[in-house]
């Protein structure tokens, strides 16, 4: 095997990110060899890539999939293990060069830390490691001199836009964001709203979780406070603009006003394979863009009194502390309870600012409170959704 073969592990193969992944290290065998799979529950996806792949281990984290993924795979020289403990052990194989995060939420953090600590450099698609831990994540990557490289399409655009730019001044970011599926709507409007409208997102294919947070523009939010961490930034330093054909991925002011952006069909391969690749390009066959195709590129302020997401999201940037962290557990809980017809679409805006007022503000906290502050905010969360008042929604068959 070539010694120029990076090893990759994907933390979360079987999701949109990480099947996408797949895909582009099949396209580069020269270049990549899978060397980690993990998923969280999807047994039989993760058995089908492992056969495909021959990754060195496979980890299912749902403990009680194991014997079933072992079975599956006992012909094959693949070590099979399972729960969270071992993907936050396995990340730190020596052999291993990059780990791409994609496992869905909080339960990214400790794994993607641990591989900090390790040496290993971070392809990172769980944006919520940086909502929750911007502070201590980026201090430790400077300190074990590893590279965090986004994979979100909106900050690898910053990342690509501040390529050869290192001494120049930024005045501003500026990320742009599709308007999902209910761009220009009313609260009247949202306040009827199903699961099933808000998954239809106009221009992505998405797993379920990242849908509705754009639908309710708190992934734009998540991402503002990612983009905080990753390029140095203060939060008037950041804006949002919708955009709603999702060409330009994002753009960078500089100090002397010039304005650089990346633009692109959307397809998440071409930020996955410039994260695995960096800092080369690698040619590849993904469809281009035309602007013939698209004469016209339109953009519009967010509405943040309607989609309140956003706004409590530069809130908690500006909180800082374990606010960020108090809203990510709070929006994993609400849109849960979204995705279960157990709450509607606009009282995941209440359940998360309630959680902000009621959970103890910690200035400068710790890996430790962290982790208290997201098993508190779960729990206060799911009380709430249970004491609120019974709604359409509720009147599911049993």
């Amino acid at each position: 095997m070539s010694n120029n073969i990076k090893n990759i592990a994907i933390l979360g193969s079987t999701g949109s990110i990480g099947t996408q992944t797949l895909d582009v290290i099949k396209d580069n065998p020269g270049m990549f060899r899978t060397f980690m799979l993990t998923a969280h529950s999807n047994a039989y996806l993760l058995i089908q890539q492992a056969i495909e792949f021959l990754p060195e281990y496979a980890i299912i984290c749902d403990e009680s999939k194991y014997a079933e993924v072992k079975a599956a795979l006992s012909h094959l020289p693949i070590k099979v293990s399972s729960g969270h403990q071992s993907i936050k052990d396995m990340v730190t194989h020596p052999d291993i060069h990059v780990v791409l995060t994609a496992m869905v939420g909080f339960a990214g953090l400790e794994p993607t830390i641990n591989a900090i600590k390790a040496g290993k450099d971070i392809a990172l698609a769980n944006k919520e490691t940086l909502v929750v831990a911007g502070e201590l994540v980026t201090a430790l990557a400077k300190e074990h001199n590893v590279k965090i490289l986004p994979v979100d399409s909106e900050h690898s655009a910053i990342f690509q836009c501040l390529a050869g730019e290192e001494h120049n001044k930024i005045e501003k970011i500026i990320l742009t964001a599709s308007g999902g599926p209910f761009r220009g709507k009313t609260t009247d409007f949202l306040a009827g709203v199903t699961r099933e409208h808000a998954l239809k997102h106009p221009n992505w294919v998405m797993g379920a979780k990242i849908t509705i947070d754009s639908a309710s523009l708190m992934n734009k939010g998540l991402e503002v406070i990612e983009a905080k961490w990753l390029f140095g930034l203060e939060a008037d330093q950041i804006d949002v603009i919708v955009h709603p054909q999702s060409i330009v991925h994002s753009l960078v002011q500089f100090e002397d006003g010039s304005i650089k952006a990346q633009m692109g069909l959307p397809d998440m391969k071409l930020p996955i394979q410039y994260a695995l690749s960096y800092p080369n390009r690698v040619k590849n066959n993904f469809k281009r863009f035309d602007f013939v195709n698209y004469p016209n590129l339109s953009f519009e302020k967010p509405d943040l009194d309607t989609f309140r997401n956003l706004k409590l999201a530069f809130e908690a940037l500006n909180r800082k502390g374990n606010m960020p962290c108090i809203i990510n557990a709070a929006n994993e809980i609400a849109v849960a309870a979204f995705l279960n017809n157990d709450t509607g679409f606009l009282d995941m805006s209440d359940i998360i600012e309630t959680c902000m007022t009621n959970i103890g503000y910690i200035e400068q906290p710790t890996l430790s409170d962290y982790l208290n502050t997201d098993k508190e905010t779960r729990i206060f969360a799911q009380n709430l959704i249970k004491q609120m008042p019974l709604k359409a929604y509720d009147l599911k068959e049993k």
